[in-house]
């Protein structure tokens, strides 16, 4: 039975050891590395809200992500290097996500969506030091690369030499890679004759990456096989594939050997009869009469007959005594057999007894041991009192600092250390953190959190009112009917009022002059031109309500600033409904919309310090 030994982390491959298992191989769950999630700055996460593209190289990325919590950006296009990375996509953001064929950095960078990346905004959300190939390839293609770094592997014991002479005295055959930190931890600290040993074994790795690798730490490429990814089924059919081919070749060879005696019987058994032919022919006859030779063959016959009767008696007689002579010693061999079946059984029957009786002294002592340990354990309890617990510290203020740095949480962080401060108020000694705590706590509370749903509501207020504000416009007198006053009149007495008339008439045929009020504005604006004024101010008010969603300070300022310069530009400054909108705009201005404050807690050390 083959010995399989899988190294992934732990949690990840008990799948894989029960389908070796119920295919007829031995496995083995021997994790070398452990995950470490880790709590990138707001710097680091902040491109997530703005990506175009989001790549999480590993089921480990999508998880220590999620567990951030981030602003990100779901209309993205998400891209996972496997399968279960981008199943694990699915079941945490609820997206589906583009998979290569070739599950690895190279089938990644193959995909067409990601081959003309110039301008775009990228995320690789990964490990510390993890895919450096597929950064330096979006780089070079154009793309606004940023790293994302949430977990790191680490290998589970500094040394790996006691791991090698385990593996070596379990008779492990073959062993399952799927990274190359894995590949770092097992031949870290190794000697020249745990290498020796290694380089006998089968390797099955997830990616040609890893055999590459696998190859630079004097590997043969033979003992090499590399699987279609790192997803349960891949490395199963890989090692299973491969125990086929071995068998087949096995079979072969012993089919070729069994035929090898058969062939050299043949040759013995020709040899011989060529020889005999050989002595046949080269025997010379001999001349004799034909009566003697008649006499000769008579004499043959009788005394063949005689001895043939005498040799089948006595052939006879000793078929029979052997016969005898053999069924009497079966027959004391199996009564020494029943014999010591029969002592052994008494035997067995006695030890069973010994043991039950063993077991049931056991099972009393342990009880007693049992109860005598719990009652101690309550009388220390009953003693210790409050005891104060340095994990349940400890967890205060991890929860505290997740609060603060990743939901940005300023009350619900102050909440967490006023409760810390409350469970170590009864416990002397823990003066200096409370101090250090407290000044957390008023750091915390001074900082007023933006009323965004407030601001929300006045931008909102804002926009209802831009169709009731009045244009600035100006209503021109109505032009005077010349041709009503220097109509010409039919009375002869007129003739001197009728000569000015018509003076004036021919005056107007050339120059015409008209007489207003007020001040020309210019443009005139039509009534396409207002309308597309009002849905222009609109637009910059919901901008400033998105940006002051997605907490864009710059882009909100610069929206309100163009919309109070529109309102100036094109509306009655005298009327009440464009009074009302530039002091609402003037106010939203004054708004202080920080909403990365930098804060430290002094606590976190006292904390650390404390602990230990």
């Amino acid at each position: 039975m083959k010995h399989i030994l899988i190294t992934r982390p732990k949690g990840k491959g008990a799948a894989l050891a029960q389908q070796l298992e119920q295919a007829g191989y031995q496995a083995s769950l021997y994790p070398v590395l452990k995950i470490t999630y880790l709590t990138p700055t707001n710097v680091e996460l902040s491109p997530l809200v703005n990506a175009d593209k989001i790549i999480f190289v590993s089921q480990d990325a999508v998880y220590a992500l999620n567990a951030l919590k981030p602003a990100i950006n779901t209309k993205a296009q998400f891209y996972g290097v496997g399968q279960q990375t981008a199943d694990t996509i699915y079941e945490v953001f609820g997206v589906r996500a583009a998979l290569p064929k070739q599950h690895d950095s190279e089938g990644l960078l193959a995909l067409k969506s990601l081959a003309d990346v110039d301008g775009s905004n990228i995320v690789l959300v990964k490990g510390i030091g993890g895919r450096p190939e597929i950064a330096k390839t979006l780089k070079q293609r154009g793309a606004y690369l940023n790293n994302c770094v949430v977990y790191q592997r680490e290998p589970v014991e500094p040394s790996s030499a006691s791991w090698i002479d385990h593996w070596q005295s379990q008779n492990v055959q073959g062993i399952v890679i799927t990274s190359n930190a894995a590949v770092d931890a097992i031949f870290n600290t190794i000697s020249v004759a745990q290498l020796a040993w290694l380089q006998q074994c089968e390797f099955y790795v997830a990616s040609e990456r890893i055999g590459t690798y696998l190859q630079q730490q004097k590997i043969n490429s033979t003992h090499i096989y590399t699987a279609a990814g790192a997803s349960d089924q891949a490395m199963f059919t890989c090692i299973n594939q491969q125990g086929s081919k071995m068998s087949e070749q096995s079979a072969t060879s012993k089919v070729e050997k069994a035929a090898q005696p058969t062939a050299k019987n043949t040759s013995n058994t020709t040899k011989s009869d060529s020889v005999k032919a050989n002595n046949q022919t080269q025997s010379t006859p001999q001349k004799v009469s034909k009566v003697g030779s008649v006499a000769l063959v008579i004499s043959l016959l009788v005394a063949s007959g005689v001895g043939y009767e005498f040799y089948q008696k006595l052939n006879a007689s000793k078929v029979q005594n052997l016969a005898v002579n053999t069924l009497t010693e079966q027959n004391k061999m199996l009564q020494q057999e029943l014999q010591a079946l029969k002592s052994e059984q008494l035997s067995l029957q006695q030890a069973l007894l010994n043991s039950e009786e063993k077991i049931a002294m056991a099972l009393n002592e342990n009880s007693v041991k049992n109860q005598q340990a719990l009652k101690a354990a309550l009388q220390k309890v009953q003693q210790s009192g409050n005891t104060l617990n340095p994990q349940e510290v400890t967890s205060l203020q991890r929860m505290a600092e997740f609060k603060l740095w990743a939901e940005q949480d300023y009350s619900g962080t102050s909440a967490v250390l006023k409760r810390l401060d409350s469970l170590l108020s009864d416990h002397p000694g823990t003066l200096e953190l409370r101090q250090a705590i407290t000044q957390d706590i008023q750091a915390l509370d001074s900082i007023k959190p933006v009323a965004t749903e407030a601001i929300y509501l006045q931008l909102n207020s804002v926009i209802n009112r831009i169709d009731n504000l009045v244009f600035n416009a100006v209503n021109l007198p109505e032009e005077a009917r010349i041709g009503d006053e220097n109509a010409l009149s039919e009375d002869v007495s007129d003739w001197q009022q009728n000569i000015r008339n018509s003076w004036n008439k021919i005056v107007d045929s050339f120059i015409t002059i008209r007489h207003h009020e007020g001040v020309l504005i210019e443009p005139l604006l039509t009534d396409r031109e207002r309308h597309l004024i009002t849905q222009r101010i609109k637009l910059n008010i919901t901008q400033a309500q998105d940006a002051l969603m997605a907490k864009q300070a710059s882009i909100y300022f610069n929206a309100l600033n163009d919309t109070k310069r529109l309102v100036n530009e094109y509306f009655k400054q005298d009327d009440d409904a464009t009074k009302v909108v530039i002091q609402t705009l003037a106010n939203l201005e004054k708004e202080s919309l920080n909403f990365n404050h930098e804060v430290t807690l002094q606590s976190t050390q006292q904390v650390k310090e404390w602990a230990q």
